[in-house]
């Protein structure tokens, strides 16, 4: 174990059992560490010790880190960017994806909510090999009110991502309807063209002659009525 069993103070020390290290002394193998055994340091990690069984941090990295899981299990059925919610204790980790089923990883959206936790003096790192995991790793003196406050602001910025979406959505759709509105509009203005044009010729194919009268005279009539092509125009 490393930076946390000195709160600070550079410290780290091995767990085993005494079985393990009694069979690594039988080796003759001699371990030597300059820093090894600092009486400092050791009154320092003693001290650490004490005070996480006095105030009971164990147990209240097991209660508080409940309840951050829950509150974020909650945001999850909420923000569909939420893919996963896992952990134990206080370290736990919210896995952020474009697509559920296809677990895309949401790179960016992660980046821009640590970016912008940081801004509300929130302090998140990103984790996993495309960085889309927010890590939740506290200090064992977290509470229950810290907890809300972090979900709370992170409610808030997913819900802005997702806004943001939907609106560029929206616009694309928009667009798009507007493009396809345009078409139409040309392909009935270009149909409307298609119709008058036949419909003349129509016209001019039903024109007679009266009584013989060459058509050059006045007396060359029209019918107003005429008849509907025999292939329909298609609408």
């Amino acid at each position: 174990m490393g930076k946390p069993i000195g709160n600070g103070h550079p410290m780290s020390c091995v767990v085993t059992t005494r079985e393990i290290a009694e069979a690594f002394g039988a080796t003759g193998m001699e371990y030597f560490n300059t820093f090894g055994g600092n009486p400092v340091s050791c009154a320092i990690g003693l001290a650490v010790l004490d005070v996480i069984e006095k105030e009971g941090l164990q147990e209240n990295a097991i209660k508080v880190g409940n309840y951050l899981v829950k509150l974020l299990n909650e945001q999850k059925t909420k923000h569909l960017l939420i893919g996963d919610v896992r952990g134990a204790g206080l370290f736990v980790g919210v896995d952020l994806v474009k697509d559920r089923k296809r677990r895309t990883p949401a790179t960016a959206e992660a980046q821009h909510v640590i970016y912008k936790l940081k801004e509300k003096h929130i302090l998140l790192s990103a984790d996993g090999p495309y960085r889309n995991i927010l890590k939740f790793k506290p200090p064992m003196c977290f509470t229950m009110e810290n907890a809300k406050r972090v979900v709370d602001a992170i409610d808030e910025l997913l819900t802005e991502i997702e806004n943001a979406a939907g609106n560029l959505a929206n616009t694309q759709l928009c667009k798009k309807k507007e493009q396809l509105t345009d078409g139409q509009n040309k392909r009935v203005h270009k149909q409307n063209n298609n119709e008058k044009s036949e419909e003349e010729s129509n016209r001019e194919g039903h024109c007679h002659l009266t009584n013989g009268v060459p058509s050059d005279q006045k007396t060359v009539t029209c019918r107003d009525s005429y008849v509907v092509p025999a292939k329909r125009i298609r609408t």
